[in-house]
């Protein structure tokens, strides 16, 4: 959610700052402040706006205004607190002795605001931050320790071990010039070294803020203090001892975080899904000399383990649930194991039965959700293993899984996500097939036949990407539409729940998602003259029903889109309008599917004249309950 980026080093920090701020934008915000030392006057300048970051820059120049080698910068996503100037952060004690960042929530703020009233203190925001920040000034002024620096990190240690809640931390100290802290618990933070021209050390909560700047990058782990100088770096855990932790190299480029000439991401990464889905499958699948197979050992889950899976969970949330509701299905059709798709939000709060022989699929693009993160250590606490599909490489998720199958998307900067939904389904069609071919359900013809057809994906997703004129003109046509349904049977629904999730994100127009069969037991009351019902039937057993349902909804005065693969023809007697995409493999049809859903979302939005990749009120990466 909230976006943090600190420096430290031999360049003017507040434009580093600003730039980082705005490649976090995706993050979704409603604020946005910085706070930058200047060392020739020992003082701590702090500018805040409510809005967009673009009000910040008015205000600074670019940056240019605030003089200063080290500095924190955020973009708040209001918790605690209206969106105003005033809740924005940083937040600062008295005389600006601490000034911090934070991403995450304080849960029991109201117990330390109660207590430090009664140390004397003054609170003038309405946010749970300043609790901590006035909680961190307490405990340095208390310190006996000998030096600043050993000052701060007592400090921080005994903050650390008071506050109750998730947290990312960047913190400057009044009367330590060139000194920035950072501390993490449950959300992401990251430190890169610069070299050259912006030599110094940057802090960030995610990958793109560093890539203008350095690929060499540590991740904070849970309960973990860094100290960042221009020269040095000291990482320590919560008991004050220091560690040693290596650099590790980002393979994303700064280009691969750019627009590349699309006027929006989301449409960028829409065009990029077939590299993507060819990225994560094909290294996956070697020749040998009886044919192709899938090699799953990158991600650390061995056969041996795979074969004894007597149960699949397939854990996540918004569109990664969808994910899993696909794959449950692909997974029982192929393999013949139960699977499950679970809430991840819901999840760990209803006592759920894990027995021996379940494998949890933990899936997430950030690798960061908080819920997801929650209910993997559930998962790992009751005895039962986990697989990560996650996107960011060393994120939390795929640090504390047991085994990691990373899908290779890239950086996804448009809030509504496409490319990593596609390359998590793809990932999971990975490990269907493979616990099919190890259980016996499948036989060698069918496993090289599902594998053919999985290389075949990227090259026919190219070919639903070919549709999209005729779904802008029809985009055009509906977006003064009020109310949308989707409506599919089996994976059909699946798809269904993605399509109406796209739409309703990003365009704001009511959408529900129904089980094709459902619609008759409550819903089909909702259909009125002018209600558009798509209908998506990839499902050959289960296309002639699902017009029926279609033509159920018509006569009640509804408006209908057709979804279905080449050849079917009889459905336009039925609907209005028919989008077609290549035949494949009915259980992989959701990604071909999705690729029109996807486009007549971004169109419509952009009819509405709405903002495409920074869509109100939501967040890239939840990283709060």
């Amino acid at each position: 959610m909230c976006g943090i980026v600190g420096y430290v080093g031999v360049r003017q920090a507040a434009p580093i700052l600003l730039d980082g701020l705005s490649r976090l934008e995706y993050r979704g915000y409603d604020s946005a402040g910085i706070a930058v030392r200047d060392e020739q006057s020992a003082h701590i300048e702090v500018v805040k706006a409510k809005g967009r970051l673009t009000n910040l820059m008015q205000m600074t120049d670019s940056g240019r205004a605030v003089s200063g080698t080290c500095g924190i910068g955020h973009t708040r996503w209001a918790t605690h607190g209206e969106p105003s100037a005033l809740n924005a952060h940083p937040h600062y004690s008295k005389e600006k002795r601490v000034v911090i960042v934070h991403n995450g929530i304080i849960e029991n703020y109201q117990e330390l605001r109660e207590s430090l009233v009664r140390k004397g203190y003054t609170f003038s925001t309405q946010t749970d931050t300043e609790a901590a920040a006035l909680l961190l000034d307490s405990y340095y002024a208390e310190s006996s320790a000998p030096s600043p620096r050993e000052r701060a990190l007592e400090a921080i240690r005994r903050m650390m071990i008071r506050v109750r809640g998730s947290y990312a931390l960047g913190i400057l100290f009044g009367d330590q010039p060139g000194v920035l802290y950072a501390a993490r618990k449950d959300s992401p933070l990251i430190i890169g070294r610069c070299e050259g021209e912006n030599e110094g050390h940057v802090l960030a909560s995610d990958v793109p803020a560093v890539l203008g700047y350095t690929r060499r990058v540590v991740y904070i782990d849970n309960l973990e203090i860094a100290c960042l100088t221009r020269e040095e770096l000291h990482i320590y855990n919560i008991d004050g001892e220091e560690l040693e932790k290596p650099f590790v190299e980002i393979r994303w480029d700064a280009a691969a975080a750019e627009k590349d000439g699309f006027e929006h991401f989301m449409m960028k990464e829409i065009h990029e899904q077939p590299r993507a889905v060819r990225d994560t499958l094909s290294p996956r699948i070697r020749e040998e000399e009886g044919g192709r197979v899938i090699d799953l050992s990158d991600s650390g889950m061995t056969d041996e383990a795979l074969s004894g899976v007597r149960r699949v969970l397939l854990i996540g949330c918004g569109s990664a649930y969808h994910v899993g509701m696909a794959a449950r299905t692909v997974i029982e059709q192929l393999a013949r194991v139960p699977a499950d798709a679970e809430l991840a939000s819901e999840f760990r709060y209803r006592s759920p039965i894990l027995e021996e022989g379940t494998l949890a699929i933990v899936i997430s693009q950030s690798g960061e959700t908080a819920d997801s993160l929650a209910a993997l250590r559930l998962c790992r606490e009751r005895g039962v293993p986990t697989l990560a599909v996650v996107n960011v490489v060393g994120s939390s998720i795929a640090r504390e899984a047991d085994a990691v199958l990373y899908t290779w998307a890239g950086p996804e900067i448009s809030v509504a996500t496409t490319k990593a939904y596609s390359t998590q389904l793809a990932a999971l069609y990975l490990v269907a097939v493979k616990l099919a071919a190890l259980r016996g359900s499948i036989d060698d013809a069918r496993e090289q036949a599902l594998i053919a057809e999985l290389l075949a994906l990227p090259e026919k997703i190219e070919r639903a990407l070919a549709d999209k004129e005729r779904l802008q003109w029809f985009a055009n046509k509906m977006a003064a539409c009020r109310d949308v349904f989707f409506i599919g049977r089996g994976l059909d629904y699946a798809i269904s729940m993605e399509g109406s999730l796209k739409l309703k994100e990003i365009s704001y127009i009511h959408s529900e998602a129904y089980a094709a069969g459902e619609l008759k037991h409550g819903a089909i009351s909702l259909i009125e003259d002018g209600v558009l019902v798509v209908g998506v039937a990839t499902q050959p057993e289960l296309f002639a029903k699902t017009v029926s349902n279609l033509t159920e909804a018509r006569s009640r005065g509804a408006y209908l889109m057709g979804l279905t693969p080449y050849g079917q023809y009889a459905i336009e007697d039925t609907v209005n309008f028919t989008v077609y995409v290549p035949r494949t493999e009915a259980l992989f049809a959701t990604s071909l599917a999705v690729v029109p859903l996807q486009l007549l979302a971004y169109y419509i939005s952009c009819a509405r004249g709405l903002d495409v990749d920074k869509p109100r009120n939501l967040a890239k990466s939840v990283t709060v309950e």
